[in-house]
């Protein structure tokens, strides 16, 4: 690989690379060591093309959830089964491994500017803007780097676009799959709202179980399908469609409505 060979985004690979190898390197007690990770379904990526992949998931801090799919991601590839142990993985990791973040999110310090160049595709809320509601037209630029990452590898989103637990998943995310028809793999992740602070920098709290399950690809009728129901099978995958509010006890939401209240205190 040459020295300055670049991404379809302008991004030098081998920066790329040092830059994940440094992060991880940093990052990875926050995963096993401070707190553990749990993980399930490793195997499944391996059966992923190298192109064309979505992932999906819940969200519940800026950065640490992210930050765990590339250790999860890269440790699979390199033959580990549900663990993150020994991180020699982090020597050749996967380059053409992108994740869409809200671009004020992107921007708002030295060290996100840092992690957007591992793989960041900023993106312009449509809704929502430094904490106040709006009503923006959709970028159809942001939309087109979607598919271009889509076309180069892997692709991670967060549908609800916010940290807050279920929220609606935004119909972007339905348009997207079916302008670029990706394999849709969901994600569902826990214990990373508990562990870390809200941007996902500062750890809150240790000895917290996190938990990581990758799930087998949805089976979606791309041309079919409406937006709708892809919408409702994208809550139901992540588990933030409203019925699963049903089947949690009301002790766990009372403490979890207290957290919420704590970090508002906070920040």
């Amino acid at each position: 690989m040459g020295l300055f060979k670049t991404n379809p985004f302008g991004h030098i690979l081998f920066l790329k690379r040092w830059l994940i190898r440094i992060a991880g390197a940093l990052t990875h007690r926050r995963y096993r060591g401070f707190n553990e990770l749990q993980i399930e379904g490793s195997e499944i990526l391996r059966d992923l093309p190298d192109t064309n992949v979505l992932f999906v998931s819940n969200h519940q801090t800026y950065f640490a959830d992210v930050v765990s799919m590339f250790h999860v991601f890269n440790a699979s590839l390199s033959g580990r089964d549900d663990s993150i142990k020994n991180i020699g993985y982090l020597w050749n990791p996967k380059l053409n491994l992108y994740y869409v973040a809200a671009g004020e999110t992107m921007r708002s310090g030295l060290l996100p500017r840092i992690l957007a160049y591992a793989g960041a595709i900023t993106v312009s809320r449509t809704w929502r803007e430094k904490g106040k509601e709006i009503d923006r037209q959709v970028n159809f630029q942001d939309t087109e780097n979607i598919g271009i990452a889509l076309e180069d590898g892997w692709v991670i989103t967060f549908p609800q676009g916010t940290t807050k637990p279920w929220k609606p998943i935004r119909k972007g995310t339905a348009h997207i799959i079916k302008q670029y028809k990706p394999i849709v793999v969901p994600i569902v992740i826990d214990g990373f709202r508990r562990s870390f602070d809200k941007k996902g920098l500062r750890i809150k709290k240790r000895n917290i179980l996190q938990t990581f399950e990758i799930k087998e690809p949805l089976v979606i009728d791309y041309e079919n399908d409406s937006v709708e129901k892809i919408v409702e099978q994208l809550e139901y995958a992540i588990e933030q469609h409203p019925s699963f509010l049903k089947v949690i006890p009301i002790e766990e939401l009372e403490k979890e409505e207290e957290l919420n209240k704590k970090r508002q205190w906070e920040y």
